[in-house]
């Protein structure tokens, strides 16, 4: 199983690595590789995407913010500081799209377990912030876990590669 810091769970991060980032394929797999610049809002929080966050207060029992200031404080932590600010470096995160042309919910699965396994060693070589989403094709339902692997190491190297000048013949 990821961590959850290295799980990517909101639609727009599926999204923006899907339509902007680097694509390669290899037998039963692609890899869609974004490397962002930008650090990502917190996944876990549902107003994140708002522009602030907000945190249960421990002394209170419920959400809590400092009306005074109008910043929100997290568990006790001083007003004004935030992940950005503490240079917190946020890890690589990955994802899986596995449809129904894969097979049953249990071959999915199945599916999606081996995946797992297999991207959290290439996430500690990823720059921070960079996202990958991988996309099991339906020859991924009868490949072996060896094939997954050699797939999926062959499609992030490849996804990974500069761009040549040349154009494609």
């Amino acid at each position: 199983m990821l961590a959850a810091a290295q799980r990517l769970r909101r639609r727009e991060d599926f999204a923006a690595t899907i339509r902007n980032g680097r694509r390669a394929g290899r037998g039963a797999l692609v890899v869609h590789f974004l490397q962002s610049t930008v650090e990502p809002a917190p996944a876990d929080q549902p107003s994140a995407r708002a522009g602030f966050v907000v945190s249960a207060d421990r002394s209170l029992g419920r959400v809590g913010s400092d009306a005074s200031s109008g910043t929100v404080l997290d568990d006790g932590a001083a007003a004004g500081t935030d992940a950005a600010s503490a240079g917190t470096v946020h890890p690589a995160r990955a994802g899986f799209v596995v449809s129904k042309a894969v097979g049953n919910a249990v071959v999915r699965n199945l599916v999606k377990r081996r995946l797992r396994h297999l991207v959290r060693p290439h996430l500690a070589d990823l720059p921070p912030a960079a996202m990958i989403v991988v996309r099991a094709l339906p020859p991924s339902a009868t490949a072996s876990y060896e094939d997954l692997g050699r797939d999926l190491e062959a499609a992030l190297a490849a996804a990974r590669r500069p761009r040549s000048r040349e154009g494609r013949r």
